[in-house]
This record gives C-alpha cells, sequence and structure tokens, in this order.
C-alpha cells in the first residue's frame, strides 16, 4: 500500500483500512506475546501503513477545512 492509492480513496474507505490495520496490528501484536508470530517484519509493515493511512486522512482534513 503506498500513498498514491491512498490518496485516490474516500474517507471512508481510509477509515475502514486505518480500523483493519489496527486490527491486524493488535493480532500481531498478541502473537508476538504468546511466541506464535512468524514474520517479524510484518509488524513494521503494519506500522508504517498505519502512519501513511493517517498522514492521508489529516491532508485530506486539512483541505476540507481550507
Amino acid at each position: 500500500m503506498n500513498a498514491r492509492e491512498l490518496r485516490n480513496k474516500t474517507l471512508d474507505q481510509l477509515r475502514d483500512d486505518l480500523v483493519a490495520l489496527k486490527k491486524e496490528a493488535f493480532n500481531l501484536r498478541f502473537q508476538q506475546a504468546t511466541n506464535q508470530l512468524e514474520n517479524t517484519a510484518r509488524m513494521r509493515a503494519v506500522r508504517r501503513d498505519v502512519a501513511r493511512v493517517q498522514t492521508v486522512l489529516n491532508e485530506k482534513a486539512a483541505l476540507i477545512a481550507e
């Protein structure tokens, strides 16, 4: 998921993506705590995807506020 793809989405789609990513991050943290996590790099990728989505949401909110 890159920023260009995210900028083409609507606010509702971005919020849905954010909720899904946060759920995935929670599940990954839970797997890590129970030593069941196989792909540790996925945690970093999800964290960065969350940050990307939040950044695009903030950009869109700033455009609307103008």
